[in-house]
């Protein structure tokens, strides 16, 4: 019996992340091409012409600085919107309850989502990757920290989309975090510059940004070298991914957003 019950949730996931999937590339114009473009123009702006007159940044150039951080943006960005568009329009189109009503427990329906906005995560972020490459060279100096950074940082902004898709009751609640909050925590996020360059009032702020440790532990990955300490951004992403996915199974089992 508990073979047989193991197998339906094994379905069950492999079912959403599939449907997420087949949702990522049926609909690649929107949720691949924008990244790629994205990313070349925050390197010729910024990258070309803005990184000519700052110059070398932690001994690495300008360009080759900002690579891993404009990558780490990107599957921020991307792992968010996935999740919070695609449950929201579950409840929207009112066919999140054939989820609800199936014998998967409500750990397995977050965990699918949450793998689909990983899915997609690292999907742009190979791309981006890509892109980066044409316009510096990135040498990879821990392969694990790299991956284990992308994975968690991915993990964590999935999860925080899916929370954000059940409280949403209209597409202008699906939109607000994503202007408001991660925009502004992205750009302060250590991506373009070094902490260090700022005062120290303003360097003591800045680490209470969890995207500047997610930011510096994938650039650690590449470059080998971080303005946080490695350890505790890791320990910071772990807690937030199990923090984030009790409140999300939390709320499905309360029926909060999806039996109103």
């Amino acid at each position: 019996m508990s073979v047989s019950m193991a197998a339906i949730r094994w379905i069950g996931f492999q079912t959403i992340v599939i449907r997420e999937y087949g949702r990522i590339v049926r609909i690649w114009g929107q949720t691949l091409v924008p990244a790629i473009v994205t990313a070349t123009l925050y390197f010729v702006i910024f990258g070309s012409l803005i990184g000519s007159r700052v110059g070398p940044m932690q001994g690495f150039d300008y360009k080759q600085f900002i690579a891993p951080g404009l990558i780490m943006m990107q599957i921020i960005q991307v792992s968010y919107a996935n999740v919070v568009s695609s449950f929201f329009g579950a409840k929207f189109g009112k066919h999140v309850e054939e989820l609800l009503v199936s014998p998967l427990p409500n750990w397995i329906i977050v965990a699918g989502y949450t793998a689909g906005g990983v899915l997609r995560g690292f999907m742009v972020g190979v791309v981006v990757t890509v892109v980066s490459l044409v316009f510096a060279r990135l040498p990879v100096q821990h392969i694990g920290a790299l991956l284990a950074a992308a994975l968690l940082s991915s993990i964590v902004f999935s999860l925080a989309g899916f929370i954000n898709a059940i409280f949403a009751r209209n597409f202008d609640q699906v939109n607000w975090i994503p202007t408001f909050i991660l925009t502004p925590l992205n750009y302060f996020g250590g991506v373009f510059y070094s902490v260090s360059m700022l005062p120290v009032w303003a360097q003591k702020v800045s680490l209470g940004n969890p995207i500047l440790h997610m930011v510096n532990a994938f650039r650690y990955g590449f470059l080998g070298t971080s303005d946080v300490h490695v350890e505790f951004a890791f320990f910071l992403m772990l807690a937030l991914a199990a923090l984030l996915f009790g409140v999300a199974v939390m709320l499905l089992d309360r029926g909060v957003g999806t039996r109103d």
